[in-house]
């Protein structure tokens, strides 16, 4: 009987979580599935969802939208993941040390990534503007002839999004590269002053192998954070022409969804979206045994 109770007790503290699981993760990945096969305009009711098979995984060799969507997705996840992760493991290790105004310096990295998203990325699109401060110092400071059109010209239009998001990253980044050094035996760089070692040969051999474990991490999360960018490039280029250009497949899914009512079409692409970020997860973690010393 006091089993029993036990029993009931459990299941009744796991129930909330449980019922928010269902509500908010379970069943809404199973009816994307289900979605992902059909053709349905929200707006039509439940009764006219009609099923077209994989026809809307077919549809996406033949959308261009789509397909510079997944290119971009991969052409900003390889320029800021790398840039954001080695400024902050070289910021982490600048500030480890004994530096004047550590504290302050760690706070005012870290505020952007706290901060609203929508709200800095409207001022990162102020600064680039044609008559923006970035173009003014760019043109007085360094002698260029005409300013630069960074959110009409594909040639840099995507530059004020990667910039914006590695800025924003750092902060995070920053504090757990900051944590992982801290737990770095102190034992070890005493033994490596002693035997001659440069610093260089002091990072490569004895930091980077004890923080690798956070490097992994750090790849992870960010991989997974930037295939899934959305309000930077939402706030910073929308109106544009190069809204096309820039696109990524979590704003595609968005205008799918709620722009054409497509939910369908939508739901294909967010399982593709999931596929993707499951291969590179898989692929970092097979590759992870190569540097990664636990």
């Amino acid at each position: 009987m006091n089993k029993r109770k036990e029993n009931l007790a459990g299941y009744a503290f796991i129930a909330p979580a449980l019922i928010i699981f269902l509500a908010l993760v379970a069943i809404p990945f199973f009816f994307t599935i289900y979605l992902s096969l059909t053709k349905w305009n929200f707006l039509s009711g439940w009764g006219n969802i009609k099923f077209v098979g994989l026809k809307n995984f077919a549809d996406m060799a033949f959308d261009r939208r789509f397909k510079y969507a997944v290119q971009n997705v991969f052409i900003y996840s390889f320029s800021i993941v790398p840039i954001s992760i080695l400024m902050a493991l070289l910021l982490a290790y600048l500030l480890n040390d004994k530096v004047f105004g550590k504290t302050a310096l760690r706070f005012c990295f870290f505020i952007p990534y706290i901060s609203s998203s929508v709200a800095l990325a409207a001022v990162f699109k102020f600064l680039f503007r044609d008559n923006g401060i970035i173009n003014a110092i760019l043109m007085q400071v360094f002698g260029l002839q005409e300013s630069i059109h960074w959110f009409t010209d594909l040639k840099f239009s995507k530059v004020p999004i990667i910039i914006f998001v590695i800025w924003v990253q750092i902060g995070f980044e920053l504090i757990i590269y900051m944590a992982a050094l801290q737990n770095v035996p102190r034992d070890l760089y005493e033994a490596a002053e002693i035997d001659g070692v440069t610093p260089w040969k002091k990072f490569w051999r004895i930091t980077f192998p004890m923080i690798s474990p956070t490097t992994f991490y750090l790849v992870v999360v960010q991989f997974i954070h930037v295939f899934k960018i959305f309000n930077a490039i939402d706030i910073m280029s929308f109106g544009n022409v190069t809204a096309y250009g820039n696109t990524s497949l979590v704003l595609e899914i968005y205008s799918n969804a709620f722009s054409d009512y497509n939910f369908g079409y939508a739901s294909a692409e967010a399982l593709v979206l999931l596929g993707i970020i499951a291969v590179m997860t898989a692929i970092n973690w097979i590759g992870q045994k190569k540097w990664v010393h636990y």
